[in-house]
């Protein structure tokens, strides 16, 4: 088996959510199941003997709890790996319920209603993104204001919403630098952040060694994350599929065809080349392989 695994599910045939593994180094799949049940998990990886399970050293996957079970039980050398990507969305999805929940306490004409309603997607970037220095006018509020005093406004009318703005912050920039003593430190605080962010950093804190290795260990779920969007495209594009067989006949058959387009990179830009020649004759050019 690979030493470094990703787990994960895609909703495929009649809703169901189907389970998929891949390797994390080479991103190729491993295996697809037609259901994501944690006995259906244990059943397929207690085939592989206990050496091989053995030399499984990293499992990343989201915070979904039985996965982690399954890992415990089959691979007892391997570490879980909390996704980045997950961590960062339970987080801004806490703040953004928070901020939807101070918005509606103010009039709908007011000021401060108008400054965390409309410039919602401005609160969900890095500060360090935001434009400081050209001011635009928004007819919302009335005033001309760059993005950074917009969002510092906004946060101003809520201490928790500060409070939780300023952990979200400090929170994405911890997980990019990796120090795993400050993002212990953030998990453990006790400010006024809310009632769903408070309940995200509890999450956090009873899967504490796995947020840890997901911050200080380079390996995620992006690869996997990918590989469902096409899985989606396929789905689609034949308006979905009713068989399950069939929906894995043609991700396989996908899955090959790029292998072979990436295997010959230079021949298949050599051929373009070829067909992009001009010639003196009205004919089609002939076409040459690179063989």
């Amino acid at each position: 088996m690979p030493a470094h695994l990703a787990f994960d599910e895609f909703k495929g045939v009649d809703r169901q959510l189907h389970f998929i593994c891949l390797d994390g180094d080479n991103h190729q799949v491993v295996q697809i199941l037609r259901t994501r049940y944690k006995k259906t998990l244990l059943k397929y990886f207690g085939r592989f003997s206990p050496q091989a399970r053995a030399n499984v050293k990293t499992v990343t996957m989201d915070l979904n709890f039985y996965y982690q079970d399954v890992v415990r039980a089959c691979f007892p050398n391997a570490q879980i790996v909390i996704d980045r990507f997950h961590m960062i969305q339970m987080l801004t999805r806490s703040f953004n319920s928070l901020r939807v929940k101070v918005m509606k306490t103010f009039d709908k004409r007011s000021r401060q209603y108008q400054l965390l309603k409309y410039p919602w997607k401005l609160y969900l970037k890095k500060f360090d993104e935001l434009e400081k220095v050209h001011s635009r006018y928004n007819w919302h509020y009335k005033d001309c204001l760059t993005q950074a005093q917009v969002v510092t406004e906004g946060i101003n009318t809520s201490t928790a919403l500060e409070n939780s703005y300023n952990l979200m912050q400090s929170f994405i920039q911890v997980v990019e630098t990796g120090n795993t003593h400050e993002l212990k430190s953030l998990i453990n605080c006790q400010d006024q952040i809310g009632t769903l962010m408070h309940k995200t950093l509890l999450t956090f804190k009873h899967n504490l060694t796995a947020v840890l290795n997901g911050a200080a260990l380079p390996y995620s779920n992006g690869c996997l994350e990918g590989f469902n969007r096409k899985v989606k495209q396929i789905e689609r594009t034949a308006f979905g599929y009713s068989n399950f067989t069939n929906l894995l006949t043609r991700i396989r058959l996908e899955e090959d065809l790029y292998k072979k387009r990436t295997k010959q990179p230079f021949n298949s830009c050599l051929i373009l080349f070829i067909y992009s020649l001009s010639t003196g004759f009205d004919k089609e050019p002939v076409l040459f392989l690179a063989f």
